[in-house]
């Protein structure tokens, strides 16, 4: 990754050109075994850009969530949810792509969506994709946090329903605490049916 920081060049340079309205898209909870798949779409405020803004994956737990509430406090925000139903029956990918499309629908007047990543939603504007664009444009990287903290919040709300699981610890994600708790109690509605390791449960 070379240690670069997201900034606000890509933005800039599309409102410069005539587009009012820039907002960043990203989705946190592709790979986990179990739980939804979160999008976040924001359009920060450029004169109150909250500090410290990165890659979410570069950030602490305590970092992300600090970063919360500046974000929502200072920016329009949008929220999509995937639930694991619609997972299993869309695959992760169209999941992935509607729940992005449901966090726009949140915010009006949206000119140019930048999208981390290389598949386009199918939105009402204007979409850039931008591969590791949570590396490069500080709306994206806003974007990746409020999807990961959400996310996270969801999975340790989860973990008060089946605590066997480890939810508010791994989040979902195939770490070996959770293949062991997937071999002792076998899948909870809340795991994913089409991921193969999985499957091989539900088959059993």
């Amino acid at each position: 990754m070379g240690g670069f920081e997201p900034d606000f060049t890509i933005e800039l340079d599309a409102m410069r050109r005539g587009t009012r309205t820039v907002c960043g898209i990203d989705e946190a909870g592709r790979g986990p075994w179990a739980g939804p798949v979160v999008a976040a779409a924001v359009v920060l405020d450029p004169d109150r850009i909250p500090g410290g803004l990165d890659d979410s994956k570069k950030l602490t737990e305590a970092e992300r969530e600090a970063l919360f509430e500046p974000i929502m406090a200072s920016a329009r925000v949008g929220i999509g949810i995937a639930e694991v139903e619609r997972i299993d029956r869309d695959n992760i990918l169209a999941a992935t792509l509607w729940a992005m499309a449901q966090a726009l629908k949140q915010i009006d007047g949206v000119a140019l969506a930048l999208v981390d990543g290389n598949r386009a939603p199918d939105l009402p504007c204007r979409v850039e994709t931008i591969i590791e664009g949570d590396g490069k444009s500080l709306s994206i990287a806003a974007a990746s946090i409020i999807a990961k903290v959400t996310r996270d919040r969801i999975m340790v709300g989860h973990d008060v329903t089946w605590p066997q699981y480890g939810f508010a610890r791994h989040k979902g994600y195939g770490t070996a605490l959770h293949q062991e708790a997937l071999m002792r109690h076998g899948p909870s509605p809340l795991h994913r049916k089409s991921f193969a390791p999985v499957a091989a449960f539900f088959s059993r």
